[in-house]
């Protein structure tokens, strides 16, 4: 079969330089002399996901085949996608999505009905990550050729032949090109082709075309003069304070402050001298730092961030975990002790009383991690959980133990160097199980939210809002009455005639957090536990906030700022972007910001992944290629990318009436008092 097969790629959406997040080569494969398979093969960055075909009504955007033009040629079923999906339950669209992670494939099947044929036809797909979303993208194809059913034979081609020549041209022409590539990648700083930038759609009534065009042209220079945020940076930072944390906490139980002074002793004592003490306490706090962040290396070199990640939404995993949880705080209740084999306890310490040096102390430190075990173990296995599925780096792991390798050593150092403070220390005591029962309490409460992911996932509508809530609301209570001294555990200090202030004030605490909860039963938001608890979707009774009203369309609504002579917050999100839905539950509805966008904003929501479809198709250019925009989405996607030079969802741009960016951009970010303060810094650059 000869045929012409060329791809062209109209949807560029960044720097050739940069790293693609979704790349999709299209290639094609005759299935018999009037079939054709049109086949799209992707592969996803990592930490990304392409939606399949198969998706519910009112979920995200699923894969689809388009077709611009067609002759000749007719569809043979639907878009089949290939091996591999993945299906999880989404809380936020609550229902079961089906996705590709890696590598994906789409396969189009075409039937030829006319010896000449001519299709232009489309992949569209859907790609998002953790924080941000694509729009629906396109990969285009392009099918033609002279060979279909009924085409010439040998003896019409002889009598062709005084156009021999004309016919091999044709032939070279019709060669099938390399497969061709469409890449998208998040683009915060994406250098867009500002030559030739246009305007799309029809103008509103009272606009000038100058007017226009200063609200379509480039400010990608202007925006990022206010300069951006390193996410990354912040987010290494709140890995390593949560690592810290929980080394500091680890501190104060049973299995470690007890030997904090016993060790630092045996150093100053067995080195005969004072400056040779501090220096073995110093390096048997680098030793533990040495043996955390090692297991660290170890937890990421074997599952890697990414499927620490892919687990964190795993339902059978969260079981797991749950249990795990369970088992871990019955054990600080006093039930049971749970401890590796003393067997390895003692051989490392014998070995240590064997060797000598740098040696003996790093194996004195590794006695230290293998004894801690029933304390720490609890809190290390939450930390790399919670800092492999929030951190989002390969590193996650390591930086989280190195945190809380560093609290946990730094007391020895301390203690080495201030020998004095020892004396001041509190001494071990009923105290020490005091706070490994709160920590049996806490992990209960906690417990529940990994149970609630498999209940959200398998339907079973076992731990709905009120449910999760009333059941926090009691442990928390309990909490405060055992800190008050009512209720007793079984290695709890029977003599205890008092409450101490400390005891009293924690109590106080967490009676009040138990109260504050009692709202939540009735649908109250409870912002401070909306990371934890299942979604206001599942509980019976939901109070209905007030919402920020909208402009669609982008014209209309800039015609309108001016008018009113307010400032624009432009939204650019999408109907299939779960991170978009988060922020408009857990900050557009807070009253502070509400009223903010509200009175002082004309609010203007552009989804880039609306369905209608324009008048006609528009061909545009885009960083020097062809881009064809077919939708109302295509046309808010190509202003996000040629003005703003981004292309994830959620991106918030505050503008004034003409246009100008007011300060920088913001993404997806659900602490509200840092979105109220973007507010009003572009409230306050539109007033001067």
């Amino acid at each position: 079969m000869k045929k012409i097969l060329t791809c062209s790629v109209l949807f560029l959406l960044t720097c050739a330089a940069a790293l693609a997040q979704v790349n999709f080569k299209v290639s094609y494969k005759e299935v018999s002399p009037t079939e054709v398979d049109i086949v799209f093969t992707g592969k996803a960055a990592a930490g990304w996901h392409v939606y399949s075909t198969n998706i519910p009504a009112d979920g995200p955007n699923p894969a689809i085949f388009g077709v611009d033009k067609k002759d000749g040629v007719e569809l043979v079923g639907k878009l089949k996608p290939g091996k591999g999906a993945k299906t999880s339950f989404d809380p936020m669209f609550e229902m079961n999505i089906t996705y590709f992670e890696g590598s994906c494939t789409f396969t189009q099947r075409v039937r030829l009905t006319k010896p000449v044929y001519n299709l232009e036809g489309y992949l569209e797909f859907s790609a998002c990550n953790d924080q941000n979303c694509l729009p629906p993208t396109t990969v285009s194809c392009k099918l033609a050729g002279k060979d279909g059913p009924g085409a010439e034979t040998a003896a019409d081609k002889d009598a062709a032949g005084k156009d021999e020549k004309t016919d091999k041209a044709e032939s070279a022409a019709e060669e099938p090109l390399p497969a061709a590539e469409v890449a998208t990648e998040t683009a915060d700083s994406v250098a867009a082709d500002t030559s030739a930038v246009v305007m799309v759609g029809g103008s509103v009534d009272g606009v000038s075309d100058e007017l226009r065009q200063m609200w379509w042209s480039p400010a990608i220079d202007k925006l990022q003069a206010f300069g951006e945020e390193s996410v990354s940076d912040a987010s290494i930072w709140y890995i390593f304070l949560l690592g810290f944390v929980g080394g500091l906490v680890a501190l104060f139980t049973p299995c470690v402050w007890p030997i904090i002074p016993m060790t630092v002793s045996f150093f100053l004592k067995r080195s005969g001298n004072r400056r040779k003490g501090i220096r073995d306490a110093i390096t048997y706090g680098i030793s533990i730092i040495v043996i955390y962040v090692a297991l660290g290396l170890i937890i990421t070199s074997i599952f890697g961030a990414n499927a620490l990640n892919d687990l964190s939404t795993n339902a059978i995993f969260n079981i797991f975990f749950f249990l795990m949880l369970v088992v871990f705080a019955a054990s600080f209740f006093g039930g049971f002790e749970i401890t590796l084999p003393s067997s390895w306890g003692a051989a490392v310490d014998g070995k240590a009383e064997k060797t000598t040096g740098l040696l003996s102390i790093f194996l004195m430190a590794f006695t230290l991690s293998l004894v801690s075990f029933s304390c720490t173990g609890p809190i290390i296995g939450f930390l790399l959980v919670e800092v492999s599925t929030s951190g989002g780096s390969v590193l996650a792991p390591t930086i989280g133990m190195l945190g809380f390798a560093i609290a946990l050593a730094l007391p020895f150092t301390l203690f080495a160097l201030f020998p004095t403070l020892l004396k001041s220390a509190p001494k071990s005591g009923g105290w020490l199980n005091a706070v490994k029962v709160t920590l049996g309490f806490l992990e209960l409460a906690f417990a529940l939210k990994f149970f609630s992911v498999a209940d959200l996932a398998y339907g079973w509508h076992l731990l709905d809002r009120e449910t999760f809530l009333a059941l926090w609301i009691v442990i928390f209570a309990l909490l405060g009455i055992y800190l008050l001294g009512l209720i007793k555990f079984p290695h709890d200090d029977e003599d205890e005639r008092h409450t101490s202030v400390t005891r009293f004030f924690l109590a106080l605490i967490s009676l009040a957090f138990a109260v504050y909860m009692v709202p939540g039963l009735w649908g109250a938001p409870c912002k401070a536990i909306s990371a934890f608890a299942p979604p206001m979707s599942t509980q019976d009774f939901n109070l209905q906030p007030a919402k920020v009203q909208t402009f669609r369309n982008y014209e209309e609504g800039m015609a309108y700022a001016r008018k009113m002579g307010k400032p624009v917050f432009l939204d650019f999100t999408g109907h299939g972007c779960v991170n978009c839905r988060k922020m408009e539950a857990a900050v557009w509805e807070k009253p502070q910001v509400s009223k903010l966008m509200q009175e002082d904003f004309v609010v203007i929501s552009l989804y880039v992944d609306e369905k209608e479809r324009l008048p006609e198709n528009i061909t545009v250019k885009e960083n020097g290629e062809e881009r064809t925009l077919r939708t109302v989405g295509d046309k808010w996607s190509y202003l996000q990318m040629s003005r703003f030079g981004a292309q994830t969802q959620p991106f918030y741009v505050l503008v004034d009436n003409e246009g100008n960016p007011l300060t920088r951009s913001y993404s997806y970010d659900e602490d509200v008092d840092k979105f109220v303060q973007f507010l009003e810094t572009g409230l306050k650059a539109y007033h001067k």
